[in-house]
């Protein structure tokens, strides 16, 4: 697997809309909007439906949501575009080019892969699948048909997200040392269990912050309501060339915590995202080691700075992935949250799950890695 290619986050915010199909065509045919359809219309589908409905790219096209109240509250709201229970009509519409489906987890590798086959783009909420076999075959599958497939890990669309990002990629962090995370909340419950759920944002973040690979995972979790569902878990993230995460997430938490502390050899890095006006701050603060000119011991310096709240731009992360994957239909660049990434984040949490299986040892993350590479 190669490395995990970004876009500049201004110029993705800025990005022109006219721009050539990506099959050829002319460039008034390119800003026809992309007809799309959301499948799925429960915690995160209405999200998706009122972003697409306003991105100038796109055109909500219909919906496919079996439960006919959540059809209905969606028709109360777009009561101009069709609302269906069977997949198969949406998969039919030659008006439909694109489709976001924002099912369960354990759903994506079916409704993807059936989508694939009938010729349409896919963005599908994450993980891109619960399994690397899966994710794999949808990946091959996407390529052979010259599809775009896109993970949505919104995260990266962040623009806190992405101000962290730069100060790691300029160095102003340093070499980044080690990376704690705090993803917690009382619910939503789901059977998948809290590592599929929650762990993505954090393994996405981690990812794209750093340029590297996990190399080795170790985790633990704990079981309270459902046995074999785990509602808390521990995940120790080694990253090639030496830099280490840990990650908390949990269901059972009184109240929402969304922070992550970077601490580099110059500046440590607090993002929170339950911030909305000061969502990252930058801290002069750690150890230095002085080195004596004699045979003396070294001695620790503690070092306590500024702390400098630079200003992160507002923008929607969910309006700027849905433009991303519109460009990407257009013109075949590959999205910021690209097919590579989301192979990455389902070999990881499948490491996770094997290491939670052997009571938290750890797993090397390297064959999943080399099945995907050989795929």
């Amino acid at each position: 697997m190669g490395p995990i290619q970004t876009s500049d986050f201004d110029l993705l915010a800025n990005r022109d809309r006219a721009v050539t199909l990506r099959r050829g065509g002319t460039a008034s045919a390119a800003e026809q909007p992309i007809g799309a359809a959301v499948v799925g219309y429960g915690y995160w589908g209405p999200n998706l439906a009122r972003n697409l409905s306003e991105r100038p790219e796109l055109q909500l096209r219909a919906l496919c949501e079996r439960d006919p109240a959540q059809r209905q509250a969606f028709l109360r709201r777009f009561p101009h575009v069709s609302a269906l229970a069977d997949f198969a009509q949406i998969l039919e519409d030659p008006s439909v080019r694109a489709v976001v489906i924002a099912t369960p987890p354990q759903t994506h590798y079916d409704l993807a892969r059936a989508a694939l086959l009938a010729g349409k783009h896919v963005l599908v909420e994450k993980p891109l699948a619960t399994s690397v076999a899966h994710a794999r075959e949808l990946a091959a599958l996407a390529h052979a048909r010259d599809l775009v497939l896109m993970p949505g890990h919104t995260f990266l669309y962040s623009p806190a997200v992405n101000a962290v990002r730069d100060l790691i990629r300029a160095g102003e962090v340093g070499d980044v040392h080690f990376v704690t995370s705090s993803r917690m909340n009382l619910g939503k419950y789901q059977s998948d269990g809290v590592v599929c759920d929650l762990a993505p944002h954090d393994l996405s973040i981690l990812i794209y912050w750093l340029g590297r690979p996990v190399v080795e995972v170790a985790a633990s979790g704990r079981s309270v309501l459902r046995r074999d569902v785990p509602e808390t878990a521990f995940i120790t993230l080694s990253f090639a060339g030496g830099t280490t995460a840990n990650v908390q997430i949990s269901w059972l938490a009184p109240r929402k915590v969304r922070q992550m502390i970077v601490v580099g050899s110059k500046l440590m890095v607090q993002y929170d995202d339950t911030a909305a006006d000061e969502p990252v701050r930058v801290y002069d603060r750690g150890l230095d080691v002085q080195t004596p000119s004699s045979f003396g011991e070294h001695q620790l310096i503690y070092r306590s700075g500024d702390i400098v709240i630079p200003r992160v731009p507002s923008a929607e992360p969910l309006s700027l992935e849905l433009q991303d994957f519109a460009n990407a239909i257009r013109t075949g660049e590959q999205p910021r949250s690209n097919v590579a990434l989301g192979l990455e984040i389902v070999a990881a949490m499948e490491s996770a799950a094997c290491s939670m299986r052997d009571g938290g040892a750890p797993r090397s993350v390297a064959p999943q890695l080399e099945r995907l590479q050989a795929a």
